[in-house]
């Protein structure tokens, strides 16, 4: 992705001979220049840069308004941003850094300063960009069950916790779908534990394709799912069971696994219900729908509405 420095500056001439400093160490793929802090503002919304180098006074909107407009930006609050002075003003320069701003440049500027303080953002931002990406990363992992790639107990917890108070608020209903694999020891007796893996992945992944990018699909335990659906009623979410059942039964399998046919048996619950006014009760209720699926053949699905 090619990287971007922005200079805003009221005088065209201190913005060219910026820029033309900076393109003489190829710092930047693509130079970008404002008059003033509105239309630097506007810029950055358009395309964010990767450093920003801007005028402390400037006509219409100053450095210091344009760093509170960036602080309440989400996604311009982590830009570096050099700010530029005429002035040896020690408290406007402590005022810049507390709004935000990470380094000051002094004018009329030497060019080996700018260039190095440039280059000490520079590197200081693509520590954090990693750091930030490590992070990312780190929580995706602990959110996510290895095997199956699916969202593990954990997040199904935080997920309920969220999601079954904003439905609550909004007065919207909101449903939990419940699933485990049918027979599925036997399975792992007969064709072994890594063939049986392959049939919970395959599953997993069925279920990541057929839900919609709000809900969230999380392996329970063992051989058994759970999918979170959010503004969905209990007609919806019976509907969605049948469509997952049919789709496991369906699934094919290759190797010592072509002559297996899967099926999963599905409990159902829905908010809100007489009987429902909990995240355990959900849970409990869906639970008990599954049980009835199983007791009563398996392959099936079960709704706490038509207990």
């Amino acid at each position: 992705m090619p990287t971007s420095v922005l200079v805003i500056d009221d005088s065209e001439m201190v913005r060219d001979q910026i820029i033309q400093t900076l393109r003489k160490c190829t710092l930047f793929d693509q130079y970008r220049e404002a008059g003033d802090g509105i239309e630097g503002f506007k810029a950055l919304i358009t395309e964010p840069a990767d450093l920003v180098l801007c005028d402390l006074e400037m006509p219409r909107m100053d450095g210091f308004k344009f760093l509170a407009l960036m602080q309440s930006q989400k996604g311009l609050k982590d830009i570096p941003v050099i700010m530029l002075t005429g002035r040896e003003d020690t408290e406007l320069k402590i005022r810049g850094l507390e709004q935000g701003a990470c380094d000051y440049v002094t004018k009329p500027f030497d060019a080996g300063e700018l260039v190095a303080r440039v280059k000490v953002q520079l590197k200081i931002k693509a520590l954090q960009d990693a750091l930030k990406r490590s992070n990312e990363l780190l929580t995706e992992l602990s959110n996510t069950d290895p095997l199956t790639g699916l969202s593990n107990r954990r997040y199904f917890a935080e997920t309920l916790e969220r999601e079954f108070p904003r439905s609550v608020r909004k007065n919207e209903s909101f449903s939990l779908a419940m699933g485990d694999i049918d027979y599925f020891k036997k399975i792992n007796d007969t064709y072994g534990h890594q063939e049986g893996d392959m049939v919970l992945t395959t599953v997993a992944t069925f279920i990541r394709n057929l839900i919609r990018r709000y809900d969230v699909a999380a392996r329970y335990g063992g051989e058994e799912f759970a999918v979170i659906l959010p503004d969905t009623d209990a007609a919806q979410a019976i509907q969605f069971a049948e469509r997952l059942r049919k789709g496991v039964e369906a699934l094919t399998f290759s190797g010592r696994l072509q002559p297996l046919t899967v099926t999963i048996s599905i409990g159902v619950a829905t908010f809100p219900s007489p009987q429902i006014d909990s995240i355990d009760k959900l849970v409990r209720s869906a639970d008990e729908a599954l049980y009835r699926a199983k007791k009563n053949g398996r392959n099936r699905v079960e709704s706490r509405e038509h207990c």
